[in-house]
């Protein structure tokens, strides 16, 4: 994975200094290491840090802006849409079996590397837990993510709702997305 020395060269990069953190690589893994928790304020982009945990969308976009900050726009920010099934968290499957559904749409965030795919939601998250089950990709920018991948996320799941025929309405089904979410807190936690 690229590493780099991190500078006195904006905001979020003073925050990672002052907290003893050098270089990306050890950022990485810090922001890894938080704990999984929906932020306060996840449009504010010192929540991470601030609140000392976050989501896959904040957690990735700090990690972004503190590349480009560095003067590294090889690290790149996607969001994926990928298929949330009991293959990819058997705490999910008495939800879905419940509904009748054999997965979700999911939308994820992550990095792009140099070809390499990386995901610090969690200390032991990695692009293969979901790289299989992929639908959509597209690159996104840390001051546009939380608007973009929850258009994203809502449009796909309309147009999904509509092409598989799906029996539930789109708040039904956002409904069933966040129960999924809820079953999968504890895991994510770990």
């Amino acid at each position: 994975m690229t590493n780099f020395q991190i500078n006195f060269s904006g905001s979020i990069s003073e925050l990672f200094l002052n907290k003893g953190i050098r270089d990306f690589k050890s950022a990485c893994n810090f922001i890894a290491n938080l704990p999984y928790r929906r932020n306060s304020a996840k449009s504010n982009i010192y929540c991470v840090l601030e609140e000392s945990a976050g989501t896959c969308s904040t957690k990735h976009l700090t990690l972004r802006k503190l590349a480009l900050e560095n003067n590294h726009e090889e690290v790149k920010l996607l969001t994926g849409i990928f298929k949330m099934d009991a293959e990819y968290s058997v705490l999910i499957k008495n939800t879905l079996e419940e509904k009748h559904l054999s997965y979700i749409p999911e939308a994820h965030n992550y990095l792009e590397i140099e070809g390499q795919y990386y995901d610090f939601t969690k200390r032991r998250s990695t692009y293969n837990d979901f790289k299989n089950k992929l639908i959509l990709e597209k690159e996104t920018e840390y001051d546009r993510i939380i608007e973009e991948k929850t258009a994203l996320h809502q449009n796909f799941l309309k147009e999904w709702i509509s092409m598989k025929n799906i029996p539930y309405t789109f708040e039904e089904i956002w409904d069933i997305r966040e129960k999924c979410i809820q079953d999968l807190q504890f895991n994510i936690r770990k």
